[in-house]
């Protein structure tokens, strides 16, 4: 699955964690997507969402 919404294009970004001792390496941070069935154009269609946007209701479910 691919960690990208497919409504709003929220995808992973990369950086830099830091510790304690301020020692650095390189980590990825992934958005937290589901699957879900939505309606789209009339027809139920499975889409990968993040929980934002299904939280704003920009995605109508299909139940």
């Amino acid at each position: 699955m691919a960690r990208k919404c497919e409504i709003c294009g929220k995808g992973v970004i990369s950086g830099v964690q830091y510790s304690h001792s301020h020692r650095q390496s390189k980590r990825n941070w992934a958005p937290n997507v589901k699957k879900v069935r939505a309606i789209v154009a009339g027809t139920p269609k499975t889409l990968t969402v993040c929980t934002r946007c299904l939280r704003s209701g920009k995605v109508q479910r299909a139940i």
